[in-house]
């Protein structure tokens, strides 16, 4: 087999593949056209033309394209205004879809930027609203932190409010001891109010309390429940994310972290109303604290501030602390969390005051002095008869310091009576201390003396047996037991 002879072998394989097909449309044309002649006479002479098929098939064909051409020159000519209205139609059709889907697109922008300026102005507003829920936690801690170490310190940096300078009676056989404290009153306090948000009700025109009935008492707490309820819905509304964006921008990633952060803004400030609602408790058991220090020594917490709030002068309309804004803050929990917790450090603030009137320390070194006698009825070391000891007795060394128990004003210093001499104190509010039975008297009528000030030294002038004194509290006039405000005392001294 000669070289190449594979290739060969296709190609006359390929050939006798072609050779039928020419040969049927040879055999085709052969038969649609078959020879044709045409004769022409002229001036006695024959001539004729002879037509095979393939010239017939090519003037055919010629014709064909001729007639087709002519065919589309013809259409064009007579359809040419509606196909120009097609093109035009077309054009107009392609125009809108892009003016469409310009617009669209326009619209997709405006909406997504729309989105991000809405969810901006969100970030936006939290932000400035934690930013104002930090400052005002900032100044109500500041002034907290103030408040307790006014309730160590404050005899040393704030004055003494005035004194009242009446005296109390001189002793007398029948005296009025003191009865016991009402300790079911309830407890009261103030708030600073920041605004006023409407025209407030008419307002009692005396300060006399109001008697809760028990149908006011039972819808004031039922109006609590439904309260706290509305509030807890309103921390578990505010806790949901926000579905104000397009779903179709939700997923956007500059939108998803920018709602992100705001709802970890949102959390923040829902923590801070938490912190202002602790806070407001751990106030609520220091006030707790100083009116139980202050029932312990027999005097109604309740009367006593009446009382000062009384001869300072204090009122103003009743706004509750639900219609209160702040300024800059648009969260009514926080709001009403911030105000509850300042109106319970106010009332702190106003029972620390209240209790640098109460006398609580002791009168003499505690390293140099024997109680030599109590509060009450017992035997009396002259006559040997039944009768009763308005103060209690702190024997000492002679010429011991004897020292004020409350800053306040000398009323009385001089000799008296069964008390030898005596310095009698004003605390104000109807609070009075006397030492009795001195062998100097330091202080001088109408001088202000402060906490631990020296009165004078202890003796045994006027009715007395040795060296002591004898230490009386007062309060509106009712002679009060001593022990129980020294008692008192060691719970805030």
């Amino acid at each position: 087999m000669p070289p190449g002879g594979g290739m060969d072998g296709r190609s006359s394989k390929t050939s006798d593949a072609v050779a039928p097909l020419l040969e049927r449309a040879w055999a085709w044309i052969h038969q649609t056209f078959p020879e044709r002649q045409i004769y022409i006479r002229s001036d006695g002479r024959v001539q004729f033309f002879t037509f095979g098929p393939s010239l017939q098939a090519t003037l055919a064909g010629l014709t064909l394209i001729f007639l087709g051409w002519v065919a589309f020159a013809t259409v064009n000519v007579i359809f040419k205004d509606r196909i120009i209205a097609a093109k035009d139609h077309r054009y107009q059709q392609m125009q809108a879809a892009y003016e469409n889907r310009v617009a669209d697109l326009q619209v997709s922008y405006d909406e997504l930027n729309g989105a991000l300026v809405g969810a901006e102005d969100r970030f936006k507003a939290i932000a400035d609203g934690l930013q104002a829920k930090q400052n005002a936690i900032a100044g109500f801690l500041n002034r907290a932190s103030q408040v307790q170490a006014s309730i160590g310190g404050r005899r040393a940096t704030a004055p003494a409010p005035q004194a009242f300078a009446v005296q109390a009676p001189a002793p007398q056989t029948n005296l009025d001891v003191e009865a016991p404290a009402d300790l079911d009153a309830q407890d009261g306090g103030s708030s600073q109010l920041t605004m006023m948000p409407a025209v407030p009700a008419p307002q009692p025109r005396t300060a006399r309390p109001v008697k809760n009935s028990a149908l006011g008492d039972a819808i004031k707490r039922v109006t609590t429940f439904f309260g706290g309820l509305g509030e807890k819905l309103h921390r578990s509304a505010s806790a949901r994310p926000s579905h104000d964006l397009p779903a179709a921008y939700a997923d956007h990633p500059a939108l998803k972290s920018l709602n992100e952060q705001t709802l970890r803004l949102a959390h923040i400030g829902r923590d801070e109303t938490v912190l202002m609602a602790k806070t407001e408790q751990a106030l609520g058991q220091s006030v707790g604290m100083l009116r139980g220090v202050m029932r312990r020594t027999g005097i109604n917490p309740d009367a006593f501030m009446r009382k000062i709030a009384a001869a300072q002068g204090v009122g103003g309309p009743d706004i509750p602390l639900d219609q209160m804004r702040i300024e800059g803050i648009s969260d009514p929990a926080f709001t009403k969390a911030y105000l509850s917790a300042a109106a319970v450090l106010d009332e702190l603030n106003s029972l620390s005051a209240a209790m640098d009137h109460v006398p609580l320390a002791m009168p003499v070194s505690a390293a140099s002095f024997d109680r030599s006698s109590g509060f009450g009825a017992r035997v009396d070391p002259f006559t040997r008869r039944y009768a009763f000891h308005p103060g209690v007795d702190f024997a000492s060394p002679w010429g011991s310091s004897v020292r004020a128990t409350a800053p306040g004003k000398v009323v009385f210093a001089g000799y008296r009576g069964g008390y030898g001499n005596m310095v009698e104190i004003d605390h104000g509010y109807g609070l009075r201390t006397r030492y009795g039975h001195l062998s100097r008297i330091i202080a001088r009528t109408g001088a202000r003396i402060d906490k631990g000030g020296n009165v004078g030294g202890v003796g045994s002038t006027g009715r007395s047996t040795g060296p002591h004194v004898h230490y009386e509290i007062w309060h509106d006039n009712v002679v009060k037991n001593p022990n129980n405000f020294i008692e008192a005392g060691r719970n805030v001294l």
